[in-house]
């Protein structure tokens, strides 16, 4: 089959207007040829496979129905809007997506109109699609529809609920679309439920409906307060009717549902339905994640994001890092089974990236002391704190960008009281095609200038055992410790436990007093290549290395130690350089009447895009070739 028969359809549309041209009969098989082109694209230039599988018929019938970009679609976790970036004319450039100087991983309004918000993180679509619904109201556009996909575990995120609890008291007329992959919220159904659900959504029933709300709005009777206490009772009788409880229904907010999203043309049908409904209403969807691809069905989350696999086999391809040394992750997740298989008060927690983090491995083991509670980053470490607070000791495994949304919490319930949890920040630093969202480049800065913490970072693989080991010792209090997405360099990574005293860096190597390199966590291997290739480029040259392995307490008495017997020092971290550890020890130099050259190397004060951690590294001059640079600047200069 040539590619122009294999996509009839598809080849014909560039943007949504092209799309409306097809008749209903035909969605279907736009469908089928949709779930082609991204499993023709994935295979070659990974991604996010599975959600953006199991959203095609919606994405499909919601940009036949509504008259997007005019009306907003705001979608929620972006894993799940590939379809629509390719009906909204990227679908020539969709095989640069995640590539640097290409499609951004996801919707962002700096790409396209059609991305009505940023994506990156999950929970936030209802809150900014009732902003949008809002503001169309203030602006005298009523008649703008906006609609909020809220789905692949995003649910369980507080923020979510805060928009709901808000839309059911701020006038507005949005429709929120629950899109439940059974990785989300339980369901019920039944005969019942599927009876009123078509008479909810019945044209006559609405009609009628609408007639008498505006006949009794003229008489007088039909307040606002009336009109809630005449919605409450109206979901009352439907919760005795049909023996169903809905916790959207209490909250004012009309439901309906469940239904098939694989049913393009039924949903179709739906969304005309609904569409011009007034008020807040939720349609909630059943879909199957990595629907059409039958391996990705039966395994949702490795087929999440496969990376590059053949897909007619069914195989994964370039899987594992070499053969030779373990991802950080997994360095942490079978440390902390043998930690607590020596520690009883040990327990795990992480906001729903247990195997991401490799906590899988403790669920495994001890599934009665692993915790995933889902989306919700400030409910893990508030959750954390709470079991500290009484006896345990948490491990609590947060992505770096996702524990900004845990910031108060951090503060407020576990600093404060110096509760003895462990924050394992995976994924800090440059993380690479994920782009901006994902980037874990604050945690430092944000992090250290609040009291009762100790922040760390290993330069290897046995570094990282020894301050896991370290945290879980009595009396260290709330204890951080971030690392990087992907593999290290020891192939032996398993070694003794031994006890880090906290505050204590190393020196590595002992220079000639002309240039000395303070390095913090992982990215002091790339200063330890630059220092070989600075010294064998230039002999007479001898670089003093010092691993800080703590950005708070700082090691204050070696760094005054090595700034009082050098010319000039450097800094490299892998994270912002404004409030990190540059600063950290400028702070400290200023503090003690010392003054001599410090170069920062660290990420620039802006949002870095997506692209390999090899070419991002390059831009933001915190490679090798830079560090390099920076050591034999007074070299070249002379």
């Amino acid at each position: 089959m040539t590619q122009t028969s294999k996509f009839n359809l598809l080849n014909h549309i560039q943007l949504p207007a092209d799309l409306r041209k097809l008749k209903p009969e035909q969605l279907p098989e736009l469908c089928r040829e949709l779930r082609e082109n991204i499993l023709d694209e994935l295979a070659q230039n990974p991604g996010h496979l599975a959600s953006s599988l199991g959203t095609i018929e919606l994405t499909v019938a919601l940009h036949y129905v509504f008259d997007t970009p005019e009306d907003r679609i705001v979608w929620d976790v972006g894993h799940q809007a590939y379809g629509h970036k390719i009906l909204t004319g990227r679908r020539d450039n969709f095989h640069t997506n995640r590539c640097l100087g290409g499609i951004r991983p996801f919707p962002s309004p700096k790409e396209s109109e059609y991305d009505t918000f940023v994506c990156g993180h999950a929970s936030n679509s209802i809150s900014a699609a009732l902003g949008m619904s809002v503001a169309a109201l203030h602006e005298g556009r009523p008649d703008r529809n906006v609609v909020a996909v809220i789905g692949d575990g995003a649910m369980s995120g507080g923020l979510a609920f805060e928009g709901l609890n808000n839309a059911s008291e701020t006038p507005n007329n949005l429709l929120i679309i629950l899109n439940d992959n059974n990785m989300s919220i339980s369901h019920s159904v039944g005969g019942m439920k599927q009876y009123l659900h078509h008479v909810h959504t019945s044209s006559v029933y609405n009609r009628w409906r609408n007639r008498l709300a505006r006949r009794l709005e003229q008489m007088g009777w039909l307040t606002g307060t009336r009109r809630k206490r005449l919605i409450r009772l109206n979901n009352a009788v439907k919760s005795f009717i049909s023996s169903q409880q809905n916790i959207f229904e209490g909250m004012n907010i009309r439901y309906f549902g469940p239904s098939d999203g694989h049913d393009v043309v039924e949903l179709v049908r739906l969304l005309r339905r609904l569409k011009p409904m007034k008020g807040p209403r939720l349609l909630h969807l059943h879909t199957v994640k990595g629907k059409g691809y039958d391996i990705a069905e039966e395994d949702p989350v490795v087929w999440h994001a496969p990376g590059k696999f053949d897909r007619h086999e069914g195989e994964r391809l370039d899987q594992g890092n070499d053969g030779r040394s373990p991802k950080f992750q997994d360095v942490f997740g079978e440390t902390l089974v043998e930690l607590a298989e020596r520690n009883p008060r040990i327990v795990g927690v992480t906001p729903a990236m247990l195997t991401g983090c490799s906590m899988n491995l403790m669920a495994e083991r001890m599934p009665d002391r692993t915790f995933d509670v889902g989306i919700a980053e400030g409910h893990a470490t508030t959750f954390s704190a709470g079991m500290a607070k009484d006896g345990l000791q948490p491990f609590c495994n947060i992505y770096s960008s996702f524990s900004q949304r845990a910031y108060d919490n951090i503060i407020h319930d576990t600093a404060i009281l110096a509760l003895p949890v462990v924050f394992c920040l995976d994924r800090a630093g440059l993380v690479g095609e994920d782009g901006p969202t994902h980037h874990g480049t604050f945690d430092i800065a944000a992090l250290r200038p609040i009291p009762n913490l100790t922040i760390a970072s290993p330069l290897d693989e046995h570094e990282l055992r020894r301050l896991m080991y370290t945290a879980q010792l009595p009396g260290k209090g709330p204890f951080v410790i971030r690392y990087p997405r992907g593999g290290g360099r020891l192939t032996e990574w398993r070694c003794p436990f031994e006890e880090i005293e906290i505050g204590r860096g190393r020196l590595l190597k002992e220079g000639n007093g002309e240039v000395a390199l303070l390095t913090f966590g992982p990215i002091g291997m790339v200063g330890i290549d630059a220092i070989a290739a600075a010294e064998a480029r230039h002999p007479g040259l001898s670089v003093t290395h010092v691993d800080l392995r703590f950005a708070k307490p700082l090691d204050e008495e070696l760094i005054l130690n090595v700034a009082r017997s050098h010319r000039r020092l450097v800094t490299l971290e892998d994270g912002v350089r404004q409030g990190g550890i540059g600063s950290a020890v400028l702070e400290l130099l200023a503090d003690n009447g010392l003054s001599l050259p410090v170069r920062r190397i660290g990420l620039p004060d802006a949002f870095v895009e997506h692209g390999s951690l090899s070419e991002l590294h390059a831009l933001c001059h915190t490679d090798r070739a830079a560090v390099e640079a920076a050591l034999t600047a007074h070299i070249t200069q002379s």
